[in-house]
């Protein structure tokens, strides 16, 4: 998925700090991650950067479904077939991702990847897909045919074929656990941005809150938003570059998988959250539920805010969000 540009205001080299805010950006689960934390020199800031790196090497390593040793792999070879155990996080991960799934009526789907990639959106596509291929594109997707069992921590696909994905979620989660594990370590505050996924807890060095700057992809040289962020996390969605029009529809490369039909109408979702793999599926959601139903679930959240842009640049935002609407 599309991340919009994500601007982070840091400590400038000007200003007295007692401790310095380290960055190192690198590759990981297939993503940039750009991961900054505030230490008192630059060794202890890359004996932490390395730490983070090794905690997100391990969650590839249990959630990745392009991983045929993966728990998640595992999961999806058994589809049909038998239940499968696994470790307690990734059994608490799927069950929160089934959660998520419900409360967006099945506009997130952790059962996406059973979906028949019939759209194309690198501009070989020059015909819409038929009704009924469209249909059967989804015949697979269902997180009501996810079977978990708490007991004895086991997960069973009960279709043939059928197959769990953590693309909407994983960078999310990748984040947060990252951002917990520097806590423990004592790290006073830091920033992991996973390709727009961004987590972030304590201050700047100078004692002010760390911001991001919201940006409208119709005028991506404008700032239209400055917001503080305060342990939190924040995340930017965007499909205003991955889409195809026919018969006069733009249809975009979020695909709601309960129809098989791509989003229509929005260009692009911030959402605010105390997690960033809440932040990250609630984005992908909006995509699909729509401005209206999408704004209401959110407004029923504790601790969660949205801005979201319509294809023609306008601007809605939850209730407690104030901004200067260009």
């Amino acid at each position: 998925m599309k991340k919009l540009l994500l601007i982070i205001l840091i400590c400038s080299v000007g200003q007295l700090c007692a401790q310095e805010p380290h960055k190192r950006t690198t590759k990981l689960m297939g993503s940039r991650f750009d991961i900054t934390v505030v230490a008192k020199d630059p060794i202890e800031g890359d004996e932490y950067i390395d730490l983070a790196i090794s905690e997100i090497t391990r969650i590839e390593r249990l959630i990745s479904s392009w991983d045929p040793n993966s728990q998640t792999s595992e999961i999806n070879r058994n589809a049909g077939i038998r239940p499968v155990k696994v470790d307690a996080e990734l059994f608490n991960l799927i069950q929160r991702g089934i959660g998520i799934s419900k409360l967006t009526d099945g506009a997130f789907d952790i059962s996406y990847a059973s979906m028949d990639k019939i759209w194309k959106f690198d501009g070989s596509m020059t015909v819409m897909p038929t009704a009924d291929s469209i249909i059967a594109s989804v015949s697979k997707v269902g997180y009501q045919n996810i079977i978990l069992d708490k007991e004895n921590h086991t997960v069973f696909l009960k279709l043939e074929g059928m197959k769990i994905g953590f693309g909407a979620i994983g960078k999310g989660y990748a984040a947060d656990k990252t951002k917990e594990l520097l806590i423990s370590k004592g790290v006073v505050a830091g920033i992991i941005n996973a390709s727009g996924d961004m987590n972030t807890w304590g201050k700047q060095p100078d004692g002010k809150d760390w911001k991001v700057a919201i940006t409208n992809p119709m005028y991506k040289n404008k700032v239209f938003a400055l917001l503080p962020i305060t342990n939190g996390a924040v995340v930017t969605s965007g499909n205003y570059e991955k889409y195809v029009t026919f018969n006069d529809v733009r249809y975009t490369h979020i695909i709601d998988p309960r129809s098989g039909y791509p989003a229509t109408g929005i260009i692009s979702v911030t959402v605010f959250a105390p997690k960033a793999e809440l932040a990250d599926a609630l984005a992908t959601s909006v995509f699909v539920m729509g401005i209206e139903i999408g704004l209401n679930r959110i407004e029923q959240l504790p601790q969660v805010e949205c801005i979201i842009i319509d294809d023609k640049g306008n601007i809605t935002t939850s209730k407690n969000i104030e901004i200067e609407k260009s």
